[in-house]
């Protein structure tokens, strides 16, 4: 029985922090567009209450394959190469899951694209705030040409920016 205070006291704190949590729980989505301009789709990522953001990620008209996809620190699109949206959001922390100060906000798995273009995935990412996202500048997100094998610094050797979208509320 001596456990029960400090149960009933640990079970308040997270119902004192989710209530707080629930103001700042809108969606951010990214517009994703090709070099040409063409729409390929959206990306999402929503806050939740255990802090992890989900990313759901919907593309079509994209080249067949495995490629790197990565939250960048800038949200601008505006160059033709899509350097503008600056390098990924790493808030200190090196780039990958393979790097010993790895991975950091910004890193995602690489997404498979289907024969017809298209590709979808869903992930949390518990590093990945809407703080980080929506800072002064804003973020993007970036598709690039080759895969991310997790450990290249600073960018996973990934290739090409393909296509990019600015994340807005």
């Amino acid at each position: 029985m001596k456990y029960l205070p400090l149960i009933a006291a640990l079970t308040c704190l997270p119902v004192a922090a989710s209530a707080e949590q629930h103001t700042a729980m809108t969606p951010m989505t990214a517009t994703v567009n090709g070099a040409d301009g063409a729409g390929l789709g959206t990306v999402t990522v929503t806050p939740t209450e255990s802090g992890a953001a989900l990313v759901q990620i919907d593309l079509s008209g994209l080249p067949a394959g495995e490629h790197a996809v990565h939250v960048h620190e800038t949200g601008d699109c505006s160059a033709d190469d899509f350097a503008s949206a600056g390098g990924h959001l790493a808030d200190g922390h090196d780039h990958g899951v393979m790097a010993a100060n790895g991975p950091h906000p910004g890193d995602i798995p690489n997404i498979t694209v289907a024969e017809d273009g298209t590709a979808q995935m869903e992930f949390f990412n518990a590093m990945l705030t809407p703080e980080l996202m929506a800072d002064e500048d804003g973020s993007a997100f970036i598709v690039h040409a080759g895969i991310d094998d997790y450990s290249s610094q600073p960018a996973g050797d990934a290739g090409d920016r393909i296509a990019c979208g600015v994340f807005s509320e």
